[in-house]
């Protein structure tokens, strides 16, 4: 009978915690800060949405019926290209990846394109952010990240898995722009102080700590890490030291835990508890202040038991109010830190109303791409000393007899 009475005791608490956790995200509805559907789209499809129904998809962990579940209230799409784009086309698949986004959130009724905090406040459907992830996007342009945040961006990670000319990733895989002693270069402070100009969030994830660094001590407005954890718990560079996370906390910025096992269980599977853990460590090294939640769906391969695509969220704040996190704080890590630093960004924006676009270029010395032109009129070639006699004897009053012929007919 005792056993009866605590395993019942057990099941009610249990399901206790999980309706306290439903019931919160029905009022604070989740702001996810990177979700990369927008590449599997390209992936499957070639971003023809007429062959599928995106309410639900089999090959991806994101659709719109899991996204209710997971009580998702604003998602932030990436328009991902690969790194190999660098110095081709890169800004052209990023505007076919903007177009996909714009179009899948004007064609489905439950998602709605916002640009502003406001958006995300008084929408009642999904709301649809756009972030460029990676600045060879902008192909060393301040002029396409302007045209960029017309077209709805938001939000720009400096680097992906390469360096920029003027930023540096967290990641070698590739070898573009290698540098020693110069994580963020002139025109890469002109890159973050033209994004505090317009209103869009600096995004450190995949930078390298240096990069990071360097950037919160130039941005005159709060950042974001979109999708990184704890480097305490796995010692990968694309999470954040102690120390980081210190000045993120004096930055008044954000940290949104990424659900990738490679990020938060060193690449083993790892489980709901796991992520938890580097929601504790977080908030006891930097406060609850600065802790979102990026998930990085359809962005990489495995993710933890429990926590395998994006309706799977109410799971993770049910592990956090069973270890005594208030509503309050998990308010914050729903959606209200987000908002709070996006409105920063926008009262950083809206006080610079007076300062001119920057007109600063990247020097082609140090773009180092064979393929960026001068635009300039062509240079004349002049006849060969060989061919003007021929065309003053021959050429020339062929063209002059055909002129007076024309003005004969036309006469």
């Amino acid at each position: 009978m005792l056993l009866f009475l605590i395993l019942v005791c057990t099941v009610s608490s249990e399901t206790s915690l999980r309706q306290k956790s439903l019931d919160l995200m029905s009022r604070k509805r989740l702001i996810d800060g990177h979700n990369d559907l927008a590449l599997q789209l390209r992936i499957f499809y070639d971003n023809q949405l007429s062959k599928t129904d995106l309410h639900h998809v089999n090959q991806t962990a994101t659709d719109i019926h899991r996204m209710n579940l997971g009580h998702i209230g604003a998602q932030v799409f990436s328009a991902y290209v690969m790194c190999t784009a660098q110095g081709k086309d890169a800004v052209r698949l990023t505007l076919e990846q903007i177009d996909v986004i714009r179009r899948l959130c004007s064609e489905y009724e439950e998602l709605e394109l916002v640009t502003s905090s406001a958006g995300i406040r008084n929408t009642e459907k999904i709301a649809c952010l756009i972030s460029i992830e990676g600045g060879h996007s902008i192909d060393s342009s301040l002029a396409a990240l302007r045209m960029f945040y017309e077209l709805g961006v938001r939000s720009m990670a400096l680097t992906h898995n390469c360096n920029t000319p003027w930023a540096e990733s967290s990641s070698k895989k590739y070898s573009h722009y290698q540098r020693t002693n110069n994580s963020l270069t002139a025109f890469g402070k002109e890159v973050v102080k033209e994004m505090n100009r317009l209103g869009m969030l600096v995004d450190l994830s995949h930078s390298s700590w240096e990069t990071a660094r360097a950037v919160l001590l130039v941005s005159r407005a709060p950042v974001i890490f979109s999708h990184s954890s704890a480097f305490a718990l796995c010692n990968s560079t694309r999470n954040l030291p102690d120390d980081l996370l210190q000045l993120v906390k004096e930055r008044r910025s954000l940290v949104m835990v990424n659900m990738y096992s490679g990020f938060v269980a060193c690449g083993k599977r790892g489980n709901i508890s796991i992520v938890a853990d580097h929601f504790d460590h977080i908030r006891k090294v930097a406060g609850v202040e600065v802790l979102g939640i990026g998930g990085d769906y359809d962005g990489a391969q495995m993710f933890p038991v429990g926590l395998e695509d994006v309706s799977k969220y109410p799971a993770l704040i049910e592990e956090l109010l069973r270890r005594g996190w208030s509503e309050e704080e998990l308010s914050g890590v729903l959606r209200d830190n987000f908002l709070r630093v996006f409105e920063e960004v926008e009262r950083v924006r809206d006080a610079s109303t007076k300062d001119l676009p920057g007109e600063t270029q990247v020097s082609l010395a140090e773009a180092g791409n064979s393929c960026r032109l001068v635009l300039q009129p062509p240079k004349s070639e002049p006849l060969s000393k060989g061919a003007q006699p021929l065309f003053r004897s021959f050429l020339l009053p062929v063209v002059c007899g055909m002129l007076v012929l024309l003005v004969r007919f036309f006469i």
